[in-house]
This record gives structure tokens, sequence and C-alpha cells, in this order.
């Protein structure tokens, strides 16, 4: 047998709930956070993991793990460093998209909107309720970009946390928050024979309009 050969052979039958129009309301930030409640109640490993997808100026896409740290104002709000390539990226193309897969419900939600960075003041009030050693990270790691080895983070670990010891760690400059405002969200819940339930939701001048789509 080749190498991952069997690929052609995985698959699984989504039989566990079903989705209708009616149970989804009217408003999709509300149905989110219940759908994500439901996924906190059924002990979902990081329930807020979510898949981020950027795109460059010359129209690249590049998706990457981050969380979901709060929705505020009706926005998705997640923090980086303005300068990795995510945050270059969103500089570039202030539109980005958010995907949460939660397998044991077999659910997941799409989420396309524009991005804005939130306040100063936001992004230091959730900096300083961060772990001190992510604290540390932030300041050490100037993400994304190439460095010698592993050692030389470690080392500069090391360097800062002599450095600090005792006082506060300071916010970066460079670090800080995102909201997503969107304008689509979508609701996917497996079922039987790939006839998956979708439930999709599009910003309009009068609000949002629900639609149910092909699987």
């Amino acid at each position: 047998m080749k190498p991952n050969e069997h690929m052609e052979d995985m698959r699984k039958s989504y039989e566990k709930f079903t989705l209708s129009e009616e149970e989804t309301g009217n408003d999709p930030i509300l149905f989110f956070q219940k759908w994500f409640s439901i996924a906190e109640e059924e002990n979902v490993e990081e329930p807020n993991v979510m898949h981020l997808s950027t795109v460059s100026k010359d129209g690249q896409p590049s998706g990457r793990i981050v969380l979901l740290k709060g929705i505020s104002e009706n926005k998705f709000l997640f923090f980086t460093n303005y300068d990795s390539r995510k945050g270059k990226e969103l500089e570039e193309n202030p539109k980005a998209a958010l995907t949460f897969f939660w397998a044991n419900l077999e659910r997941q939600v799409r989420i396309e909107g524009s991005i804005t960075k939130v306040s100063r003041k936001e992004s230091i009030d959730y900096f300083s309720k961060r772990p001190r050693v992510s604290q540390l990270g932030a300041i050490v790691s100037k993400q994304s970009s190439v460095v010698p080895d592993r050692n030389y983070l470690e080392k500069e670990l090391e360097r800062y946390e002599k450095e600090l010891e005792g006082k506060d760690v300071p916010t970066p400059e460079e670090w800080g928050g995102y909201g997503l405002a969107p304008h689509r969200i979508e609701f996917w819940q497996g079922r039987k024979g790939r006839l998956h339930d979708r439930i999709q939701f599009t910003l309009t001048g009068e609000g949002w309009q629900k639609d149910r789509l092909a699987p």
C-alpha cells in the first residue's frame, strides 16, 4: 500500500443533529453564541479555536489557527502581532474569513467580513489579563520574522524575564486586537449522506437575509 493510500476510504456519516430555519432565528450573532454555549456544555476542546483566512495584496490566500477572544458590538475579536504576516495582509486587504469546526457536534460556522483594529486601550486591557509567560512571549517573538534557531528565542525569553523581574510587562506597540464585522455567516450541520444542513445569513441594507444552501 502506498503511503496515505487509505485516505480515499476515510469518511464519517454525520447523523447526530439537524438544523432548521426556525431554529436559527433572525440574528446570526445570537445564534452563534447559542451554538458556542452548546459547544462549551458538550466539552468541545477549545471551542474558541478558529481558522483565520487572509489574502495578500497580490491575491495569495493564507490561513492559520487563532483564538476567538470575545464578541463586542457584533464584532468577532482576536489578538496578534500587527507586524506578523496576517497583520501585514490585513493592513493591505482588511477583509478576512473565520471558520469554526466542532467535530463532536458535527458542526461548523463560516464567517466573512471586514476587519478593523480595536482601540489601544482594549488591546492593553486584554494584554494585562494574559498569563505572564504569554506576555513575555509576545515581546520575545517578532512574529513571522526569520530567527536563527530555537536557542535564540529561549535566550531572549531569559533576558526579558531578568530585565522585567518584579515589573509589569508592557504591551508591545506592535501587538493588539482586531474585530471582524461580519457580512456573511453560515451555519453548517452535518447530515447523513452528505445532505448537510446549511443556513446562510447575508447582511443587506435592510438587515440579515436568511437562505438555505444546497450541501
